[in-house]
């Protein structure tokens, strides 16, 4: 989509999240591996809004019926076949989550705190006590919160707006500053260089085309449904402004205390 086409209140968004300091300050492996223990938590929100997707635009009940719009219908299908099991070098399967885990691994980042998550959420199916049970902290927690409260409120136009605007348009941008910062060579991460360039590759060439024309064939261009794509979009990059901004404070934190430890 040309940028001339996004509002002008998302353009500037946009273009605070594409330049946002705490890229400048991954300056360490260590910076880096914290980024990716963040990060992590938005990769696993992300598939609750990809899943509620799937369940409003294609039929997932029993007795099953007809979807209404078998285009969208068609999109979102394919979005979560390679979100959900995508097709590794070696021929086996996985979601682009348990990849992420397999990339934190070979960089050194810490994967205690979201296995605890996904571990004590999988046993109660409660989010707060998984949250108290691995330790999150609130930059996390308010960014996983605002995303799971759009899915459960179930309106549709605000899901596709945090799901295009919020995700799969500003995604690309950071893998690739990512891969041009670090130099990342496949040798030395296998995962974490296949993991962005996939993610480069089908966020721009299909998964955000795909959201796009999901939206036009729900909308219809109707300005009501669009005010409220266009809404939880500012909404969803607001969050992850102040996400990004917490995590930014946290590196810098660390940073400093390093600084202290060594004088």
């Amino acid at each position: 989509m040309p940028t001339q086409h996004y509002p002008q209140k998302i353009q500037r968004l946009k273009a605070q999240l594409q330049n946002h300091r705490v890229f400048s300050l991954l300056q360490t492996p260590q910076d880096l591996a914290l980024f990716m223990s963040w990060h992590v938590f938005a990769v696993w929100d992300f598939m609750s809004l990809v899943k509620k997707l799937q369940h409003r635009l294609s039929s997932m009940n029993s007795p099953w019926l007809p979807p209404l719009n078998p285009l969208a219908c068609r999109l979102i299908n394919d979005i979560v076949l390679s979100e959900e099991s995508d097709e590794l070098p070696d021929g086996s399967y996985l979601s682009h989550f348990e990849m992420y885990l397999r990339a934190m691994q070979e960089i050194g980042a810490d994967t205690t705190r979201i296995n605890t998550f996904i571990e004590h959420l999988s046993v109660t199916g409660d989010i707060d006590q998984a949250f108290d049970a691995a330790r999150v902290s609130a930059g996390i927690r308010r960014f996983v919160n605002h995303t799971l409260i759009e899915v459960n409120q179930d309106n549709l136009n605000r899901i596709m707006g945090n799901f295009f605007y919020g995700r799969e348009d500003v995604i690309p941008l950071m893998f690739q500053s990512l891969l041009e910062k670090w130099q990342l060579d496949a040798t030395q991460a296998p995962m974490f260089v296949y993991y962005l360039k996939r993610h480069i590759d089908l966020d721009s060439d299909s998964h955000g085309p795909a959201a796009l024309k999901i939206i036009a064939e729900i909308t219809r261009g109707q300005a009501q449904d669009l005010e409220q794509v266009n809404t939880a979009a500012e909404s969803a990059m607001l969050e992850r402004l102040h996400f990004w901004d917490a995590l930014a404070h946290e590196i810098e934190y660390r940073a400093n205390q390093e600084l202290s430890r060594a004088s």
